[in-house]
């Protein structure tokens, strides 16, 4: 397996690197950290830094303390037991950055810290760790918390989401972790206006039939994934709730006190993401715990690493 876990030496990304030192791993799992010296200052979202030379603010200025959190990042990881453990500083935007080392390096998981700029700046902009989800070519863990010790999986029945389900019971970092399997039925009532006259009870009926199509199929999508998990040799519940199902994710993230969602992502591209965010996208925002979000590609024990060869480190 391969992990690249992306620092900035900032508090969440020191809890993110504590997380990946306690991590279950295979045998021979290769960790890179890496870290991003950005030469240019963020435009809007991002808090604006002074740059000129010799100014301590600008991108060099920073080069010495993301050394420093790439050796301490290296030296805990080791001291936690993995072997293969290597670093490498980046130039450039961080997301493009991350990502496009992650295809390099093949990773199987890329790791970021969770750094709340807030939810504004979050939907319309785009952190980096969201940016991060929407372009790695691996699933991506949005780290909160540097503690791993039970798991809410988001079910709903999409290519994505069964691919999610996959990763809890083959990851060997879910071993012996308790499972609740969450899955949504969205069985808002419609909203009825200027119905004729006698066609209201039709509406109303067909409503309902419809709304108990949905529960069943729902218990059904949760029914087959803890069964996956159960055959897996997890220890599974199952909560099957009714709204709208980024919203009632993270209230049952919230309910169930749990450190970790995984779910997946179809991966929606274009305006519709930019100004409204998928679930996925929402789920990371306002969850009050760790996120792993898994795209659409097809995953067994690890993820499928992407063609190419790692970078020379540092």
């Amino acid at each position: 397996m391969r992990i690249l876990l992306a620092i900035d030496g900032s508090v969440p990304s020191d809890r993110a690197r504590d997380l990946v030192a306690k991590l279950e791993l295979p045998a021979g799992t290769e960790i890179r950290v890496v870290a991003a010296l950005d030469d240019g200052p963020a435009i809007v979202g991002i808090d604006w830094q002074e740059d000129r030379p010799g100014s301590k603010y600008g991108p060099e200025g920073h080069r010495p303390h993301l050394m420093t959190a790439l050796d301490t990042a290296r030296l805990a990881l080791e001291s936690a037991g993995h072997t293969h453990v290597d670093s490498l500083l980046l130039p450039g935007d961080p997301a493009k950055a991350i990502v496009n080392e992650a295809r390099d390096f093949g990773a199987d998981l890329v790791v970021v810290g969770h750094r709340g700029r807030g939810t504004v700046a979050s939907m319309l902009l785009g952190s980096t760790s969201t940016a991060v989800i929407e372009h790695a070519p691996c699933p991506v863990l949005v780290v909160r918390q540097p503690n791993l010790r039970t798991v809410l999986l988001a079910e709903d029945g999409s290519e994505s989401s069964r691919h999610a389900t996959e990763v809890v019971a083959g990851w060997s970092i879910f071993n012996d972790l308790p499972v609740t399997v969450v899955s949504v039925a969205d069985v808002g009532i419609p909203v009825a206006m200027e119905v004729q006259a006698g066609l209201y009870e039709q509406v109303m009926e067909s409503y309902m039939e419809s709304a108990e199509v949905a529960r069943a199929q729902t218990r059904e999508m949760a029914a087959r994934a803890a069964g996956t998990l159960t055959g897996a040799g997890r220890e599974v519940a199952v909560d099957v709730r009714e709204g709208s199902p980024a919203t009632t994710i993270v209230d049952a993230a919230r309910d169930h006190g749990v450190d970790l969602v995984v779910m997946g992502t179809r991966g929606h591209t274009g305006l519709a993401r930019i100004a409204l965010g998928g679930t996925a996208r929402s789920v990371v925002i306002h969850a009050p715990c760790s996120v792993l979000v898994v795209r659409g590609q097809r995953v067994g024990s690890v993820a499928l690493p992407a063609a190419g060869g790692a970078a020379a480190p540092v």
